[in-house]
């Protein structure tokens, strides 16, 4: 459950690697997530929304089919590549291959950040100041991370059992870490710049089926997942497969994602 604690910032590139799988396998946001954002916002229909690691676009096409400009930056640059083909659609978009760190700030600029999945990418003390900076007074942070939900079903519970057999020193994606951790720590990180007001917490809860490939693709992009031995891993994938077939060959894997949100202060 530590994971998120003592990250290992270097590793943010990984996705690159894998940058179709991910996006192929990355995760719709609820439709409620995004009313929730621009409802408690108050974002106005020509408002400006900054994105931090938009990775392939997946949550910024939610915002421009809105009619939303929106500034996304992404480090990747074959993820940068697909969510600008994703948001040819829409011309108020415009994706920046750049590591945040380095982008140059447009201050009191922006009424809404985003950032999906991203921020923990970023350190806090350099992130959340400069996220402060491009907003406008009226502006606010709405960042949203997904949370692994352990569905403690049968076909769940042999897949934890491969991990324990065939790769004990990893963690099960499933049990990587709790929404009450994740809400503890984030909000602890916004609180300590200084930069935001009173920081608002809410869970959303969905399920998606899974062919064991899916479930399998999924993996792949874990950077964790990266660091086992070939041979180790294709054996853990084997046995997961399996798993799956076994029952059924499809799984509902429920999914939850937790959104942070917050006024900036100025």
């Amino acid at each position: 459950m530590s994971s998120m604690m003592t990250i290992d910032r270097s590793k943010r590139v990984t996705f690159e690697e894998n940058a179709d799988i991910y996006d192929e396998i990355a995760s719709d946001y609820p439709e409620e997530l995004v009313q929730d954002i621009l409802s408690r916002s108050g974002i106005a229909s020509d408002g400006r929304i900054l994105e931090i690691g938009c990775g392939s676009g997946n949550a910024t096409v939610s915002f421009a089919a809105r009619g939303y400009r929106i500034l996304g930056i992404e480090l990747g640059e074959r993820l940068a590549a697909l969510a600008s083909q994703k948001c040819r659609p829409y011309p108020g978009v415009m994706i920046l291959n750049t590591a945040f760190e380095d982008w140059q700030l447009q201050e009191n600029a922006f009424d809404v950040a985003l950032a999906a999945d991203a921020f923990h990418w970023i350190s806090p003390e350099i992130g959340y100041p400069k996220v402060a900076a491009a907003l406008k007074n009226t502006g606010s942070l709405n960042f949203f991370w997904s949370v692994p939900v352990d569905p403690e079903t049968d076909w769940s519970k042999a897949i934890h059992t491969a991990y324990q057999e065939i790769a004990p020193q990893f963690t099960n994606p499933d049990k990587r870490f709790t929404a009450e951790w994740l809400i503890g720590v984030i909000t602890k990180n916004i609180d300590a710049v200084g930069c935001f007001g009173e920081v608002t917490a809410k869970q959303y809860f969905w399920s998606v089926s899974l062919s064991g490939d899916q479930y399998i693709k999924g993996l792949r992009t874990f950077s964790m997942h990266k660091d086992m031995a070939t041979a180790q891993r294709e054996k853990l994938y084997s046995r997961i497969r399996e798993c799956i077939d076994k029952f059924g060959g499809r799984i509902v894997q429920p999914r939850s994602v937790v959104l942070f949100h917050s006024k900036v202060k100025k």
